[in-house]
C-alpha cells in the first residue's frame, strides 16, 4: 500500500500523545456506515466482546486483539456492496442492516430474500432476479464473504495489526457447528476472537434492532450452531448484570471502552502511522464502488503536485494529502443503487448523495490529530459563489486545502468513467472545468491543475 513521504511536518499534535485505540475506535464510525449500522455499532460490538473476554480471563495481549479485532471487524465490507446491490437489485446498506437481523432458518432467508430482492422492480421482472439467487446463492454468499474477509484482514495485515487480528477479521463469519464462511471451520478450530467477535455483532443487532431480551433469546437461540455454548454461558452471565445494558446505551460508551485496553498495550502512533491509516481508508472507501477504484488515492496524488505547483508550505502538505485521501470518506453511507446508478438522480437520491459530506465530517471530527482537517475535506462540494454543500460557504470563507482537493476532486470524476458516461480526456475535462473557474472552483487552483498538463 503505497503511502506518501513527508520530510517535515508540523503536526497539530506535536505535544499531545495520540493512541491508536481512539485512532481505530473514530474510524470504526465509517466502517459502521458501509454496513447500513447505527452509528457505534463496531463500538458496541466492542463494549460486549470485551466485556467477554474480560469474564474469560484473557491475558492483556489477548484483549488487546480482541479490541482492535471488534472495531476493524468490518474493514473489507465495502469490497460487496457493489455486488450486493448488483445481485438483489437493492439498496445495499438497507440489505444488509434488515439481513442481519433475520432467524437462522432456511425459511426465514427464503421469506427475506423473496422480499428484498428488486424491490423497486415491476412484479413481472422480479422472479427472474429472484430465480437466479435461488439457483446461485450459495456460490455468490461464498464469493462475496470470501471477498470481505479477504480483503478486511489484507488490510489489518498492512496496518501491522497483529497474526490474531487478522485471523479474527477473516473468520468472522465462521459458524460453530461449520455451517459459516469462508472455511467452514468447526469448533475450537475457529479462533476465539472470532468467535467473540461474532456473537457481540449479533448481540448489538438485536438489542439495537428489539431490546435487551430480544438480544439475549437470539445469543441462547444460536448456541452450538453459529455460537460457541460456553461463550453463550459467559455472555447469559455478565448479561445479568443491569450495567453491561446501561453502559451499551450510554452517549459516553465511546470513550469509556478505551479501558479495555491494558495500560501496557497502548500505542502511541505517529505521523507516517496516521498517513498509513489514511491510505487504508482510502481504499476502503474506493472500494465501495467500481467507478472509484483508486479514486482517493489519485486525487490525493494530485493534490500533492498542485500543492507543488502552488508553492504550499511543507508543514501544510501532510494534512492536505490526508484530506485528500479521506474526502470521500462519508460516500460509505451511500448506497451503491445511487452511487452506480446509470441515469440521472431524482431528489431524494440527490439529497443522500449530498450527505456524503455531513458524513465526512462527523466521522473525522471525531478524531483528534485529524479535527483540523474535518471541515477541510467535507468542504471540496463547496463553491466560490455560496451555492455548494455542505456548509454553504462562499469564497473567503473557503480554505485554499480545500479548494485544491475541490479542482482534484473535479477533475478525476471527469476523467475517469461514470455509470452515465465514459471517462473525458484531460483535454476535454479541462475544457468543462474552465466554465466554473470562478463561480465553482478557484482560479489559482486550477491553472496549477492545468500547468501539469502542458
Amino acid at each position: 500500500m503505497p503511502v506518501m513521504r513527508f520530510e517535515r511536518f508540523e503536526s497539530p499534535a506535536a505535544n499531545q500523545a495520540v493512541h491508536l485505540g481512539d485512532i481505530v475506535r473514530a474510524f470504526s464510525y465509517a466502517l459502521d456506515l458501509t454496513e447500513g449500522q447505527p452509528a457505534g455499532h463496531c463500538v458496541r460490538s466492542c463494549w460486549i466482546g470485551c466485556n467477554i473476554g474480560k469474564a474469560l480471563g484473557l491475558t492483556p495481549v489477548e484483549l488487546s486483539d480482541l479490541y482492535y479485532a471488534l472495531l476493524l471487524k468490518d474493514l473489507g465490507c465495502s469490497s460487496n456492496a457493489a455486488r450486493i446491490c448488483e445481485l438483489y437489485d437493492a439498496d445495499d446498506r438497507a440489505f444488509k442492516r434488515g439481513f442481519k437481523t433475520v432467524g437462522t432458518s432456511l425459511a426465514a432467508t427464503l421469506v427475506f430474500v423473496a422480499r428484498n430482492t428488486a424491490p423497486r422492480q415491476p412484479l413481472h421482472r422480479r422472479p427472474a432476479a429472484i430465480g437466479n439467487i435461488l439457483r446461485n446463492g450459495v456460490a455468490i454468499v461464498d464469493e462475496m464473504i470470501l471477498s470481505r474477509c479477504t480483503r478486511g484482514s489484507d488490510i489489518a495485515h498492512t496496518l501491522g495489526f497483529s497474526r490474531a487480528v487478522q485471523r479474527g477479521i477473516y473468520h468472522l463469519d465462521e459458524h460453530w457447528d461449520g455451517s459459516g464462511r469462508p472455511q467452514h471451520l468447526q469448533g475450537e478450530r475457529i479462533p476465539l476472537i472470532a468467535r467473540i467477535a461474532l456473537l457481540a455483532q449479533v448481540a448489538d443487532v438485536f438489542h439495537t434492532h428489539a431490546g435487551r431480551d430480544a438480544s439475549i433469546a437470539e445469543i441462547t437461540r444460536r448456541a452450538h450452531t453459529w455460537f460457541d455454548p460456553k461463550l453463550v454461558e459467559t455472555f447469559l452471565s455478565i448479561a445479568k448484570d443491569a450495567n453491561l445494558w446501561e453502559q451499551l446505551e450510554s452517549p459516553f460508551l465511546d470513550t469509556r471502552i478505551s479501558a479495555f485496553l491494558p495500560a501496557d498495550q497502548i500505542r502511541v502512533v505517529d505521523d507516517d502511522y496516521l498517513d498509513a491509516i489514511a491510505t487504508a481508508f482510502g481504499q476502503v472507501i474506493d472500494a465501495k464502488s467500481p467507478y472509484t477504484a483508486n479514486h482517493s488515492t489519485r486525487v490525493g496524488g494530485l493534490a500533492m503536485r498542485v500543492a507543488d505547483a502552488m508553492n504550499v508550505p511543507e508543514s501544510r502538505r501532510r494534512g492536505l494529502y490526508r484530506a485528500a485521501l479521506l474526502h470521500d470518506v462519508g460516500k460509505l453511507g451511500v448506497s451503491n443503487a445511487i452511487l452506480d446508478k446509470p441515469g440521472p438522480l431524482n431528489d431524494r437520491e440527490w439529497e443522500e448523495m449530498r450527505s456524503h459530506a455531513n458524513h465526512t465530517f462527523e466521522i473525522l471530527d471525531r478524531i483528534g490529530p485529524l479535527h483540523e482537517m474535518a471541515a477541510i475535506a467535507a468542504g471540496h462540494h463547496e463553491r466560490l459563489d455560496g451555492r455548494g454543500y455542505p456548509f454553504g460557504l462562499s469564497d473567503e470563507s473557503i480554505r485554499r486545502e480545500t479548494r485544491i482537493i475541490t479542482v482534484c476532486d473535479f477533475y478525476d470524476a471527469l476523467s475517469s468513467a461514470r455509470p452515465y458516461r465514459e471517462a473525458l480526456d484531460p483535454v476535454e475535462a479541462l475544457v468543462i472545468m474552465g466554465e466554473a473557474v470562478g463561480s465553482a472552483i478557484d482560479p489559482d487552483c486550477f491553472e496549477a491543475l492545468r500547468s501539469l498538463h502542458q
